[in-house]
């Protein structure tokens, strides 16, 4: 066959602010490493929600588009990340059980315009968690949103005891950050941070927290990983904490997104 009958295959990250991103840059070495010349890994920024439909009709309505070179091509998988990770429930056609219970999904599977959602952020974090069990104490997660689902959905499947802390709490386990006090501190061996706080280029900020009160015994694990070295990383360093970045967890979710594209 024509080699320009075989359409490039497109992979992409749906998200905001994404020049910073890990995904292209890993899929495009991993792409170059294999000799995969016609695969393709693409930034599509949404600036909105209510874009995210228009975008998906795009693709759907014409899956295999024509370039200027006459070499077709066609968008065959996604990764998602903040702030869609919740809403393409409603985008997809279906969703794994997984996605569907943790509620947020963030790897897309694209075949014969049938878009079915995943989560690999529980796989990544998992896997990436290992390191650091058993844990002794209780979690807190901080932040509510997509990836805080995948954290919460791993911690009970590891029998963690948690609660997510919120500037804005709702339901029953959820405080606000004031309430967290050196008592709560006492109790709690993980801290997880699952909000954007301190991403680069705001470095200096971090999660509103008693720092004065780690100690040697909590692990203080940032699903950031730019800057590596975190605000909230080196605040508990100080106290002798073990600290982590998100580094692990995105690399072991993205090779399990490589997985079900290929699948």
């Amino acid at each position: 066959m024509d080699s320009k009958q075989i359409p490039r295959s497109i992979f992409g990250l749906l998200g905001q602010r994404l020049d910073y991103s890990f995904s292209k840059a890993y899929f495009t070495e991993k792409f170059e490493k294999q000799g995969l010349e016609d695969h393709e890994y693409r930034n599509f920024e949404i600036e909105q929600e209510e874009d995210l439909l228009r975008f998906r009709e795009s693709v759907t309505y014409n899956p295999t588009t024509q370039t200027t070179n006459g070499k077709s091509e066609i968008l065959r998988g996604l990764n998602v990340t903040i702030p869609y990770k919740e809403s393409m429930l409603k985008i997809c056609d279906h969703l794994t059980p997984e996605a569907e219970a943790i509620g947020a999904v963030n790897t897309i599977v694209i075949e014969d315009n049938v878009w079915t959602g995943h989560n690999t952020d529980v796989y990544g974090f998992a896997k990436s968690l290992e390191p650091f069990l058993p844990i002794a104490q209780n979690a807190l997660i901080l932040g509510t949103g997509g990836a805080s689902k995948a954290i919460a959905y791993t911690l009970e499947a590891l029998k963690v005891p948690f609660l997510f802390v919120s500037r804005t709490p709702q339901g029953e386990y959820c405080i606000p950050y004031e309430q967290i006090d050196s008592e709560v501190i006492k109790i709690i061996t993980l801290i997880i941070n699952s909000t954007p706080v301190g991403t680069f280029p705001d470095v200096e900020e971090k999660p509103a927290l008693p720092y004065e009160h780690l100690t040697k015994s909590h692990i203080l694990y940032d699903l950031v990983y730019n800057p590596s070295n975190t605000m909230f990383m080196k605040m508990g360093k100080v106290k002798g904490a073990r600290v982590t970045n998100g580094y692990q967890m995105l690399v072991h979710q993205a090779e399990k997104s490589w997985e079900l594209w290929n699948e």
